[in-house]
């Protein structure tokens, strides 16, 4: 299985994460997943979502939290790989382009 490509910079590193990205990030950070693995897309979605359901939302905050207290140093290099890995398998889907307005012709 493949790993996870580097994404192209689409962002800036300090752009802050969506909720869903947070929560997933979190969810990943909290996982026994390591990045020495190199998991694929697939391994990873199943990974966010088999730990939000054994965690919760909560459960997962709480858990990166007690590490960014206890070991920081590390904690920032996980969550680095784990809001990167999120954001090149979720990706975020563009807004719909709207069509530009016209002025209203006048009746004469």
């Amino acid at each position: 299985m493949g790993g996870i490509p580097v994404p192209r910079a689409r962002r800036s590193a300090s752009e802050v994460p969506s909720t869903f990205e947070a929560v997933r990030a979190e969810a990943l950070f909290a996982s026994t997943l390591q990045s020495s693995e190199s998991p694929g897309p697939d391994q990873v979605r199943r990974t966010v979502s088999a730990t939000l359901r054994r965690l919760g939302i909560r459960g997962c905050a709480a858990q990166v939290a007690g590490e960014f207290g206890d070991h920081p140093d590390a904690a920032v290099a996980r969550m680095t790989w784990a809001l990167t890995t999120v954001r090149t398998v979720y990706p975020v889907s563009s807004p719909a382009p709207t069509t530009p307005t016209r002025p209203l012709a006048l009746a004469s």
